[in-house]
């Protein structure tokens, strides 16, 4: 599967460059951005330009954020997919039942992006949010997701994207993820036992259709010292999969 364009077009691949700098600078000045994409300041100025006047960002005592308007698009491209609705109902009741913070997530490009994130009234506060794109060899929902994909898609995103460790015990080789996988397809669940957040575990449950592909994954997460013991591995992995059966019924019948 190929991920490059034949014949990429320059201005589009500069135009995010710099739009996905802006993100990960949390806002810049031309010198500024110029400097970290080492591109002339009269180059960034012009694309700058081109995207206050498209209104895509905008500027603010000399400094350029990204725009709201591409809220606008984010939350299109969200409700256009049939899981985020028919699953809303049940990540609210989960984040009310458990009092943690409930997720939806699904996979683009191979890597997890966050539909949906309900937080119970005791939640914890972490730095992804709707929207956010993870690595899924680190998240419980993105094992979840990959336990039930074809060996060689699981490779091609490995590939693509790497293992990256983001914690000591992040799965950072290709046999521990696949002795991982082959677990959760045994018990249909998926643990992240602080694998990508450091105090921070996680109960993931993956969703499917009728004739079996992966539509996306349901969790429920919190801090370690509070999900730990049975209700780190037999009561929340009851209510997600209790969620995630409710979800796959109305994804056949609706």
């Amino acid at each position: 599967m190929s991920h490059q364009a034949k014949n990429p077009v320059q201005s589009i691949v500069n135009t995010f460059a710099i739009v996905e700098a802006l993100r990960e600078l949390d806002g810049a000045g031309v010198s500024e951005l110029a400097a970290h994409l080492d591109t002339p300041k009269s180059t960034v100025h012009n694309y700058l330009s081109t995207l206050e006047q498209e209104e895509y960002i905008v500027k603010e005592d000399g400094v350029y954020q990204v725009g709201i308007r591409f809220l606008e698009l984010g939350a299109y491209a969200r409700n256009r997919r049939q899981i985020f609705e028919i699953a809303k109902p049940e990540i609210d009741r989960l984040a009310a039942e458990t009092g943690e913070l409930a997720n939806l997530l699904i996979e683009e490009h191979g890597r997890g992006t966050y539909l949906q994130r309900v937080r119970g009234e005791n939640a914890v506060q972490v730095e992804a949010h709707v929207g956010t794109r993870v690595s899924l060899h680190s998240t419980a929902l993105g094992k979840a997701i990959l336990a039930f994909m074809p060996r060689e898609r699981v490779d091609e995103i490995i590939d693509r994207h790497g293992l990256e460790q983001t914690t000591p015990k992040t799965v950072s080789s290709r046999e521990e993820l696949y002795e991982a996988l082959e677990d959760v397809r045994d018990s249909r669940y998926a643990l992240d036992d602080e694998e990508r957040i450091k105090g921070l575990r996680c109960v993931a449950a993956p969703i499917l259709s009728n004739d079996d592909r992966v539509l996306g994954a349901v969790s429920v997460s919190g801090p370690s010292n509070r999900i730990r013991g049975t209700r780190f591995r037999e009561e929340l992995p009851n209510k997600v999969l209790e969620a995630v059966n409710v979800i796959e019924l109305n994804v056949t019948y609706s």
